[in-house]
């Protein structure tokens, strides 16, 4: 199984192949992709560079294009698959159909992957975008459990990939309104569900005080973890009683899995955190290397070391972890 691992800056890049991702994946530097934070992502010179420095290292280099452009806005999207296929990079990530087909009609040679953007949960669409444009893989949408993602991959016409750790999203990705509603933008095409500049923390006497546009989000006890404030983390006053009544901080964390999904043939194990710091890629990319190196000695006889737990604990949201839906199937 290919550990594809986040990439954020330059910066990540050596330090995370060297903790041994075979595929890292980045962004450009404005609001075609999903992950738009001032400081983070590459520029197309950047990007040059980081191609010809996989390509050295025989790794693969994917870039994310995978937010939704807006009516009249799609020459730039269309100037961000051009620069990412003219750096010669393994495949480009997206969720737009008029994207996906501009990319198969001009850049054939370039693979192209199915976002989780596109939140694409059966069969019937993973035949229709393999089928109208082309695309090799797809991200399934974080919502599935075990059980249904044996079904598709059984038969799948297109390698799957499925995120293995890191920030765990509740929502049917792509589709997610609660953003938009509190602070007017949408994550499916500005880039962030909680934009920097309309997040504020305010230290308060008996701890801190979470926004987002002015909405109070969370309290945070002085000592308590928290995560980034987003809406479907928040806590809310539900029965008289303030409480995580969606979602509470918590990252995901499959290690447990991992026999499962190689039975079920998944083809990549995506790491989320481009957000993060390079010292968090690296960290949580040779933790699952060590893992997967594990698995593939032990085979039936694979346990996960306590100790990567441990580990990803520290670097987890709210100091939680979780299989999400993967084992509970919460639809």
């Amino acid at each position: 199984m290919e550990l594809l691992a986040p990439v954020g800056t330059p910066a990540s890049l050596l330090p995370t192949l060297e903790a041994g991702a075979d595929a890292v994946y980045v962004g450009l530097k404005d609001d075609t992709n999903a992950r738009r934070f001032a400081g983070l992502n590459f520029t197309p010179a950047q990007l040059g560079s980081a191609a010809d420095l996989c390509r050295q290292r025989q790794r693969k280099l994917y870039v994310a294009i995978n937010t939704y452009p807006q009516p009249g806005q799609e020459q730039r999207w269309h100037r961000a698959v051009d620069a990412a296929c003219e750096a010669g990079v393994s495949a480009v990530i997206m969720a737009d159909p008029g994207l996906l087909a501009y990319a198969a009609k001009h850049h054939p040679e370039t693979e192209r992957h199915l976002s989780v953007q596109a939140s694409a949960a059966n069969l019937p669409s993973l035949r229709l975008y393999h089928e109208a444009f082309g695309i090799t893989r797809a991200v399934l949408p974080r919502v599935l459990d075990m059980t249904q993602i044996e079904a598709i991959a059984a038969e799948s016409p297109v390698e799957l990939e499925v995120f293995a750790s890191g920030s765990l999203c509740v929502m049917a990705e792509g589709r997610c309104q609660l953003s938009s509603w509190v602070s007017g933008h949408s994550p499916n095409s500005g880039g962030a569900c909680s934009p920097a500049s309309l997040v504020q923390w305010q230290e308060r006497p008996d701890g801190r005080e979470v926004r987002l546009g002015g909405a109070l989000l969370d309290r945070v006890a002085p000592g308590e973890p928290g995560g980034y404030p987003t809406v479907c983390k928040g806590r809310y006053r539900v029965d008289g009683k303030a409480q995580h009544a969606i979602s509470r901080p918590c990252s995901l964390s499959t290690l447990p899995l991992l026999p499962q999904m190689a039975r079920l043939g998944i083809h990549a194990l995506k790491l989320e955190g481009r957000q993060r710091s390079p010292a968090y890629s690296q960290q949580i990319t040779t933790i699952w290397r060590e893992a997967i190196d594990r698995f593939n000695q032990q085979g039936d006889q694979y346990r996960p070391d306590p100790s990567w737990q441990r580990r990803l604990r520290a670097l987890s949201e709210g100091q939680a972890l979780t299989t999400g839906p993967y084992l509970s199937g919460w639809q």
